[in-house]
């Protein structure tokens, strides 16, 4: 895609529509897929992460249609070996579930590839956790896709994981549904509870024990009928926007509120940002709320290792915030971001810095001297390359957007793997 420049408009208003909850679009696909029955699926993220989900699912035969505003998922205990590579696309989501789910699976066997970023992504996390279950999965000599995976019977296993990680930890939970006995998964600080939310309300005997998720054998039902709300990692753009923009009033009317995906906006809160969220009634067992982000004074704070798995994700918009503050803001323990979609830590730098605003790392923890408001940084416009990364694509936007000088984003095509609509909905906000 061509190069796509955003520049301060002078006032941002009006509501913000989100696309349904990527994370939870993946896994109401997936876990659908696995139930014996059918499942309507309403708001799912039009996303092209979430696509290379439903493409895979429909290589390994799962019956995928839509249906006006629903997706219908057709599901089945057992697949079938594709007669081609499952792509994953940039979605490392896709693939690493995928193997928690194709592990088990005797006789079927699938190739798993990706786009240039996701073939750089480590891969060791989920295979190594799998094959002490008994997975036979190969990857590359670094460690990395393609991987081979070739389903046979597993056992249960009790497994401590290093890093919190949401994907992982799902990848046991289902390979742990066709294991022979139970299995237990432990992390060192919670992730995101999506996968637990759902399994559970899908029949799976799935417990905590001793600060440890067990998972027995068995089967999933359907839902029947799966609402996706808003997804929260898309509403902090808005809201780091709204609140560093200095004629801003932004609204999101349904937001996923679950406390796992909104570290985020608390860190957000306590630099003194203007947000005002009201609960809305739960849907398919995620609570719900109405976002309000004004324009506001932020000051620094520091973000604890213990919050860094509530809002890993949103890290590089956050730093952009921290950039606009009054004093120093650190983010302690955020090494995980050099293993994203990019080199996160490294390229949240490089835009910092090419805002005129000092920022350093200091082994796996990051820190921004802010420059008191968005306003002070520098006045030179400036191109910012996000290649494949759609948060920094979607982080340098945002700069230009509150910033007093416009930044051009390179490549923007990396922002339709999570929200399509990012930069036409920006343009109906910003008002002359």
């Amino acid at each position: 895609m061509p190069p796509q420049t955003f520049a301060r408009p002078a006032r941002l208003h009006g509501q913000v529509p989100l696309l349904g909850d990527k994370s939870i679009s993946h896994r109401a696909l997936l876990f659908s897929a696995l139930a014996t029955g059918t499942t309507r699926v309403v708001g799912l993220s039009s996303g092209g992460d979430v696509a290379s989900t439903s493409r895979c699912l429909a290589q390994l035969g799962v019956t995928i249609a839509r249906d006006g505003e629903a997706v219908v998922v057709r599901g089945s205990r057992d697949w079938r070996s594709p007669d081609r590579d499952l792509d994953c696309g940039n979605s490392g989501t896709t693939m690493r579930l995928m193997l928690g789910a194709l592990a088990g699976q005797p006789g079927l066997q699938a190739r798993l590839v990706g786009d240039a970023s996701l073939t750089r992504r480590p891969m060791r996390r989920v295979s190594e956790p799998l094959s002490r279950m008994g997975a036979d999965i190969a990857l590359s000599p670094a460690g990395t896709a393609p991987l081979t995976v070739r389903g046979r019977p597993l056992h249960g296993a009790d497994l401590a994981l290093a890093v919190a990680s949401a994907q992982v930890k799902t990848a046991i939970l289902l390979a742990g549904l066709r294991a022979q006995g139970p299995t237990r998964v432990a992390e060192p600080l919670p992730s995101r509870d999506h996968s637990e939310r759902a399994l559970r309300a899908m029949g799976a005997a799935l417990q905590q024990v001793d600060g440890a998720w067990q998972i027995e054998p068995g089967e999933l039902r359907p839902m029947g009928e799966w609402r996706i709300p808003g997804d929260p990692s898309s509403a902090a753009f808005a809201a780091v926007a709204a609140l560093l923009h200095p004629n801003a009033e932004l609204q999101v009317p349904q937001l996923c509120g679950n406390p796992t995906r909104l570290g985020w906006l608390r860190v957000l809160e306590r630099m003194g940002g203007r947000c005002e969220a009201e609960d809305r009634e739960p849907v398919a067992g995620e609570p719900t709320l109405c976002l309000r982000c004004r324009s506001s004074s932020l000051r620094a704070t520091t973000v604890t290792a213990k919050e860094v798995p509530a809002l890993i994700d949103e890290v590089p918009i956050l730093a952009v915030a921290a950039a606009a503050a009054e004093g120093t803001t650190h983010f302690c323990e955020v090494g995980e971001l050099r293993h994203k979609e990019s080199d996160r830590l490294a390229e949240t730098l490089a835009l910092l810095k090419a805002l005129g605003v000092e920022a350093s790392s200091e082994g796996d923890d990051l820190v921004v001297c802010g420059r008191g408001a968005a306003s002070h940084w520098s006045r030179a416009a400036l191109a910012f390359d996000a290649g494949l990364d759609h948060r920094m694509a979607m982080s340098a936007a945002v700069a230009g957007l509150v910033g007093p000088a416009a930044v051009t984003v390179v490549d923007t095509q990396a922002i339709a793997t999570s929200w399509p609509d990012f930069i036409p909905i920006f343009q109906g906000l910003a008002q002359s």
